[in-house]
């Protein structure tokens, strides 16, 4: 897998202000902003992004992700 494969799938089935994936083709790196993250817990952000993922993490194409997530509104107060 590529880094904009990873960053296409995550894309087609959530919705993302902003999003970045890095990596060395099998340990991956994503930042993450999503207004779907309002109101949910960390490990619940994690689980929608993984779920975008399908099968891949199961059967080994990507072999780790590791990410940060954060609401628009937690993104821009990062930025600032």
């Amino acid at each position: 897998m590529t880094a904009e494969q990873i960053q296409t799938m995550i894309a087609a089935r959530l919705s993302c202000q902003h999003l970045t994936v890095d990596g060395d083709g099998r340990h991956w790196q994503a930042v993450v902003v999503s207004a779907q993250f309002e109101g949910l817990r960390l490990i619940a952000r994690h689980q929608k992004v993984y779920a975008t993922l399908g099968n891949k993490m199961q059967n080994d194409e990507v072999h780790a992700l590791s990410m940060k997530t954060f609401t628009p509104a937690e993104w821009a107060k990062s930025q600032a």
